[in-house]
């Protein structure tokens, strides 16, 4: 086999530094999830230096909208990483999530930032976050679950590091100059982090790994169209839905139950969803580690059971000391779901066709993302408060643990 180099070492050294570069260009999309930092703001700059009566709900909007054009981008995005290549794809991405924070800066009304943030940078993100897990599946056969758990890992911790300078930027120099200042940075650092981004050669395995793929191989080759006839592509989406779901209403209602059901002050609840994020972003290698040891259905079956038993937890013993544990658990398990369901696709069906059949996995993701905070919220609205939520998910994990169980197995391609 041809000498293979990437940065002009040998493939099996260089080929980490794509995962850094993934994991760097993950970091910058993932900067979503510090929207809640910019709530307030938004609301006191469209109330006061605009006269527009808005509510928190409406500001809150963007972000649905954002993460819905991310979900629905991803499949549709596939052909465009094979056609342009994921250094191409993935510039294009960042300049339209870039874009995206940079028009919102001129936004006259909320309902604009739907179209110039929710939709320009959702699209993009949808492009973009592709392109590294793409990569990264490619190049390491052999250790694809840490692999792609350490190139997601950038999207968990984004809200970490981007939260932060956002909440700096607005108090030094306004709301809407930091959209200016984010959306500027995006750009060149996404396209200067995708420049070294590229696909193996066609049969390039590592130094000792069999030609035959071993454990960590795929189980078939096969295009989405095959994928979608497999028992075990239905599979792996409810379990990936049921993962998110959990996840995402751990996120949206993370402070409010802190301080509804735990009983802390809203500063310590508000500084703790910064602590869960830590968890979010480290769950990502550790479920994909496991994945690589284990298999995709053991391993979801170990989130489920960790998902059953946090929600159990805060349910019947409801305290800070559980409320901290819980959404630990249950805001790592989220970030397991980023690593388990890539690794997933690429171990059942393959990786000749990967980002349009993961493109089609990860709708279950934007799925979860809408039913997740709108059920918490009916549930909050329905009971008078956040714990009915819990029993709620303690059955949906028991599905999925059944679904994970069952299902979740290597299929034919038909």
């Amino acid at each position: 086999m041809e000498d293979v180099r990437v940065f002009g070492m040998e493939a099996e050294r260089g080929r980490w530094l794509l995962v850094l570069s993934g994991m760097l260009i993950n970091l910058c999309l993932g900067s979503i999830y510090s929207w809640s930092v910019f709530v307030a703001p938004l609301t006191a700059y469209f109330t006061g230096a605009l006269g527009r009566t808005v509510t928190a709900g409406e500001v809150l909007m963007p972000f649905s909208v954002f993460l819905a054009c991310f979900a629905v981008t991803m499949p549709l995005a596939g052909r465009l990483i094979e056609g342009w290549g994921p250094r191409n794809a993935a510039i294009v991405g960042g300049v339209l999530t870039g874009l995206g924070w940079l028009l919102a800066s001129t936004a006259a009304s909320v309902q604009v930032l739907y179209v110039l943030y929710g939709v320009i940078g959702g699209v993009g993100v949808g492009i973009a976050y592709g392109v590294p897990v793409a990569v990264s599946t490619r190049w390491f056969p052999d250790r694809r679950g840490l692999a792609v758990g350490l190139t997601v890992l950038g999207f968990g911790f984004s809200a970490f590091v981007t939260a932060n300078l956002a909440g700096m930027l607005i108090a030094a120099v306004g709301v809407m100059a930091t959209f200016r200042i984010f959306g500027v940075v995006f750009i060149l650092l996404v396209a200067l982090f995708a420049l070294p981004l590229s696909f193996p050669p066609d049969g390039w395995r590592p130094a000792g790994m069999a030609a035959g793929g071993g454990a960590a191989g795929p189980a078939c080759e096969c295009n989405r169209s095959a994928m979608i006839r497999t028992p075990t592509f239905y599979g792996l989406w409810i379990c990936y839905f049921v993962g998110c779901l959990a996840g995402l209403m751990a996120i949206s209602i993370a402070q409010p139950v802190g301080t509804e059901v735990a009983g802390i002050s809203p500063a310590v609840a508000t500084m703790l969803v910064g602590f869960f994020a830590v968890f979010n972003g480290g769950g990502r290698p550790l479920f994909g580690a496991l994945t690589d040891r284990l298999d995709p259905g053991r391993t979801a079956m170990v989130s489920f059971a960790l998902i059953g038993a946090a929600s159990l937890l805060i349910w019947q013993a409801p305290s800070t000391l559980t409320y901290i544990a819980a959404f630990a658990v249950l805001w790592g398990c989220l970030g397991g779901w980023l690593a388990i369901a890539p690794t997933a696709t690429a171990r059942y069906f393959g990786t000749c066709d990967y980002p349009r059949c993961y493109g089609l996995v990860f709708l279950a993701y934007g799925a979860g993302a809408i039913a997740g905070p709108q059920l918490a919220g009916y549930i909050r609205t329905t009971t008078g408060g956040y714990l009915g939520v819990f029993p709620w998910v303690l059955g949906l994990a028991a599905i999925g643990f059944v679904v994970a169980f069952a299902l979740l197995r290597p299929g034919k391609s038909g």
